[in-house]
């Protein structure tokens, strides 16, 4: 099949899993259509809930692209005056006498089953005993079920006391680290180091005065990630793999949150052209939690700064390609954004770019050229099998 034709509503695919992807979006969204009367307030509404929710799930732009229509339908109903509340009000209004009616055919048919019912009494002794045993039967299953139910919510208790658990340690963690930068609590009188990650002979730089007390800490800090209101206000880290800080925190302490870290085949110094940050997806919003709301494009331009610091300089990066992708196999030859760290020549580093211009949920009109530096944010991407959501950006100071 042509690239020309990889097409659906609009939108041109690279690849063939990612066409097919889209088109199963649009079969989906062909049968909501059918099913739902957008024209009708109370079904916009209800099929608004079921998107927030998840009850729907989309694998690409396209899917995006009709969640983004029935957002701009709902705001529009909003601004008429027309909400969900009111709507479910004047059903109340309008029921009201049926609701009586109903209830008065309801109370007719308690009363003829009851001058239907034979009283206890009026069994003979073998069924008063066989009704009697049923009864206790049936109050024996009733007590299994609450006792399941009862284990079943314990359990369910359980799990989310601990995931708050965590949740609220990292918060708190978090913020103490962020109040230990620029702190000269645990300082040492070195004025320079030699460590470094790749154990190079480069001798390394100062560690700025903001992050020696957090380095003294912990040597594997590399750099502090943030980006303006958001919760996004971490400390990166970096070993000699990318396991140990997928569940980790800053302090070497066993936390399903993890820590950001960067890959550990990058170098601040000397910088690699790209810097890949990875961190979780987490349900809570922590750590990259909050990275796709960059699918949205209004909040990528509200948001287009990130300020990445390592420990030796500071630096600011701007927002230049927003795409999804995913873990490949080593014998694909597809393009892998995260085999992208250094590019050794002009011509390889523009292929990169218009890979990455081509998976772009929008167009930001930001560009590179050779000898930029470039950062990247890397989190799951749970619509569709190993994904990948990933922000990539230039530095610009």
């Amino acid at each position: 099949m042509a690239a020309d034709s990889l097409t659906v509503s609009g939108r041109r695919f690279r690849t063939r899993a990612d066409y097919e992807a889209a088109l199963r979006d649009q079969k989906k969204i062909d049968t909501i259509r059918s099913q739902t009367n957008l024209n009708d307030p109370g079904q916009l509404y209800e099929l608004f809930g079921k998107l927030q929710s998840g009850a729907y799930r989309f694998e690409t732009q396209v899917g995006t692209d009709f969640d983004d229509e029935i957002y701009e339908k709902v705001e529009n109903l909003k601004k008429q005056g027309t909400t969900a509340g009111s709507l479910h009000k004047s059903t109340k209004v309008h029921s009201g006498g049926e609701a009586k009616k109903d209830n008065s055919k309801k109370q007719d048919i308690k009363e003829k089953k009851s001058r239907r019912t034979p009283n206890f009494a009026e069994y003979d002794k073998d069924m008063q005993n066989q009704i009697l045993a049923e009864l206790k039967k049936q109050e024996r299953r009733r007590r299994l079920v609450v006792v399941l139910a009862s284990l079943v919510a314990a359990a369910s208790l359980g799990y989310f006391g601990v995931y708050y658990f965590f949740s609220i340690r990292t918060n708190m963690e978090y913020e103490q680290l962020a109040e230990l930068k620029g702190s000269d609590a645990l300082v040492t009188n070195q004025s320079s180091n030699n460590f470094s990650i790749h154990k190079t002979s480069v001798r390394m730089p100062d560690v700025l005065d903001e992050y020696k007390t957090l380095y003294e800490k912990n040597k594997k800090l590399i750099g502090w990630l943030k980006i303006d209101d958001t919760i996004i206000d971490y400390p990166v880290m970096q070993t000699l793999d990318n396991e140990y800080y997928l569940d980790h925190n800053f302090n070497q302490e066993y936390d399903k949150n993890g820590s950001l870290f960067l890959d550990c085949d990058c170098s601040v110094y000397p910088q690699s052209t790209n810097l890949i940050i990875y961190g979780h997806h987490m349900k809570s919003g922590q750590m990259f939690g909050q990275l796709q709301k960059y699918a949205k494009e209004s909040y990528g331009e509200k948001h287009s700064v990130i300020q990445f610091d390592s420990i030796y300089e500071k630096a600011e990066y701007q927002v230049m390609y927003v795409f999804r992708s995913q873990v490949y196999n080593e014998d694909d030859l597809v393009f892998k954004y995260y085999q992208f760290i250094n590019a050794n020549s002009e011509e390889e580093f523009n292929s990169y770019m218009k890979e990455m211009e081509a998976m772009s949920l929008y167009d930001t009109g930001v560009t590179a050229n050779y000898g930029d530096s470039l950062l990247t944010l890397s989190t799951c991407d749970h619509s569709q099998t190993d994904g990948r959501f990933v922000v990539v950006a230039k530095r610009i100071k």
